[in-house]
C-alpha cells in the first residue's frame, strides 16, 4: 500500500494525492497546488524550521520524546562510557567505528596536524587585548581557508579528508590561543606526546614547567564533554554550516559560519546563563522564592527544557556523573548544592513535571567548566571544539548528497508594491 496524503483545496474543490516518504511530504509536491494556472503554487511557512526537514542524514538520531541520542546508531551513553573523543570523531566523519589500524592512523594524523602556520599566530596576536575568544576563534578558522587554498576543491575526496583532519586537529590550538590571548599570556605550542584533550589542557594552562600533565580524571571529564557536544542533528549552527556549505565554499568558511551561529546566546551561551542564575540565587534558602518567581513569570529557569527533548536530556545524566570526578580533583563548586536542589524540585513539582521541564546538557556543564577555571566567555569555545567533528560530518554528507541544492528559502513578501518613484528634486523641494 502506497502511503499518501489526500489534500482538498477548498478554493478550487480539487483534490491532490501527495506521497508520504519517511514520514514527510515534499514541499515541491505542495507547489503543484494552485488556485489557478497563473497563481503561484502553495508554499510552507515555517519560521525556525520547526517542522521542516532540510536534508536526509545518517549522522545523528534523536528521539526527543524518549530521550534518545545516537551517533551513527550508537547510543550516547555507550560512547561516553567506553569511547574517546577522537574515536567518536572518526565514527561521525567516516560512518563506522575504526579498526585498531584505522584508529592509530587517525590519531597520528590529527596529532601531527595540531600545529598551525606561524602567520596564524601573528594574525591572532593582532586582536585587541579584550577580544572575545569566540570572535577570535571564528575569525582564525575562517582565515585558515587562505592558508589552504586547495581546500576549495571540495570534489576531491582525499582533499576533503585532509581538510577535515586539519580542522579537528587545529581547533584546540586556536581555542587555547584565544584563551591565552585574553589573559595576556604567551601562546603554548602543541605537545605531540599528549592525548588530544590532554594536549588542549596543556596549551591552556602550561606556564614555566617543562611538561604539563593534567590529572587523568580532568582529561577524561573534558573528553566526555567533547563527546556529548560532538553533534546534535540539525541545530542552528549545523544548519548554518550546511546552508553556507551548500554554496560549495571551502569547509573552513562553512565551519566559521557554524561558530558564528554558536556564538549567539540562544545557542551556545545557555550554560553561562545557568551559572548566572545559580549565582543570583546565592544559597538554598533563596530557592523557594526563586521557584515562585518562575511560576509567576518573573524569573526564568535556565538549563531546563529543550526544543527537541521532551524527556530527560540523556547528555545531562552523563554530565551529572562527570561532575563527581571533576569535583574530586578541584573541590566541590558551592553552586552544585543549589543546582541539585533545583533539579530535585523541578523533577517533583507538578508545575514543572506538567510542562516536561527536565535538565538539559547546559545545566551541569557550566559548573564543570567553572571548576576547570574557565571564564564564561570560554564556554562556547569548548562547545565549538567538541562540535567540530559533527559539523564536518554534516558538511561532508552535504557535499556528497546529490539531492542537495544551494540553500535558498522562499519568503512571504509583506512590503509595498508598484510604488511610483519621485525624483529627489521633487521630494526635497
Amino acid at each position: 500500500m502506497t502511503e499518501s496524503l489526500t489534500v482538498r483545496d477548498n478554493r478550487t474543490g480539487q483534490e491532490y494525492d501527495v506521497p508520504i516518504t519517511d514520514g514527510t511530504i515534499r514541499a515541491a509536491d505542495l507547489g503543484k497546488i494552485k488556485a489557478s494556472d497563473e497563481a503561484p503554487g502553495l508554499a510552507v511557512y515555517d519560521p525556525g524550521f520547526v517542522n521542516t526537514a532540510s536534508c536526509r542524514s545518517a549522522v545523528t538520531y534523536i528521539d526527543g520524546d524518549k530521550g534518545i541520542l545516537e551517533y551513527r546508531g550508537y547510543p550516547i551513553e555507550q560512547l561516553a562510557e567506553h569511547s574517546s573523543f577522537l574515536e567518536v570523531a572518526y565514527l561521525l566523519v567516516h560512518g563506522h567505528l575504526p579498526t585498531k589500524e584505522q584508529h592509530d592512523a587517525w590519531v597520528h594524523e590529527i596529532t601531527y596536524h595540531t600545529f598551525v602556520h606561524e602567520n596564524v599566530k601573528s594574525f591572532m596576536q593582532g586582536f585587541r587585548y579584550d577580544a572575545h575568544p569566540m570572535g577570535m576563534l571564528m575569525a582564525s578558522v575562517g582565515a585558515l581557508s587562505t592558508f589552504y587554498p586547495e581546500s576549495r576543491d571540495i570534489s576531491d575526496e582525499q582533499n576533503r579528508h585532509i581538510q577535515i583532519v586539519r580542522m579537528i586537529a587545529k581547533m584546540p590550538t586556536l581555542g587555547a590561543w584565544s584563551f591565552r590571548h585574553a589573559q595576556g599570556k604567551p601562546y603554548v605550542y602543541p605537545d605531540n606526546d599528549l592525548s588530544y584533550t590532554g594536549n588542549f589542557l596543556s596549551m591552556l594552562f602550561k606556564m614555566s614547567e617543562s611538561k604539563f600533565d593534567a590529572d587523568p580524571r580532568l582529561v577524561k571529564a573534558l573528553d566526555t564533554l567533547f563527546i556529548l557536544h560532538a553533534d546534535h542533528e540539525q541545530n542552528c549552527s549545523t544548519n548554518a554550516v550546511r546552508s553556507v556549505g551548500s554554496s560549495q565554499v571551502d569547509p573552513y568558511s562553512a565551519v566559521a559560519a557554524g561558530i558564528g551561529a554558536l556564538y549567539g546566546p540562544l545557542h551556545g551561551g545557555a550554560n553561562e546563563a545557568v551559572l548566572r542564575m545559580l549565582k543570583r540565587i546565592g544559597n538554598k534558602s533563596e530557592i523557594p522564592a526563586f521557584i515562585e518567581g518562575v511560576k509567576s513569570g518573573n524569573e526564568r529557569l535556565m538549563g531546563f527544557g529543550h526544543r527537541v527533548y521532551k524527556n530527560y536530556d540523556p547528555r545531562a545524566t552523563i554530565i551529572k556523573k562527570a561532575c563527581d570526578d571533576v569535583f574530586e580533583v578541584t573541590g566541590v563548586n558551592p553552586l552544585l548544592e543549589i543546582a541539585q536542589e533545583l533539579e530535585k524540585i523541578a523533577l517533583e513539582d507538578e508545575y514543572f513535571v506538567k510542562r516536561r521541564l527536565y535538565p538539559n546538557v547546559d545545566f551541569y556543564s557550566g559548573l564543570i567548566y567553572e571548576a576547570f577555571q574557565f571564564p564564561p566567555e570560554m564556554f562556547t569555545v569548548l562547545f565549538a571544539i567538541g562540535r567540530t567533528p559533527g559539523w564536518l560530518a554534516q558538511w561532508s554528507e552535504l557535499v556528497t548528497d546529490k539531492e542537495q541544492k544551494i540553500a535558498r528559502p522562499k519568503q512571504i513578501y509583506t512590503g509595498d508594491r508598484t510604488l511610483q518613484f519621485t525624483p529627489a528634486s521633487e521630494r526635497w523641494a
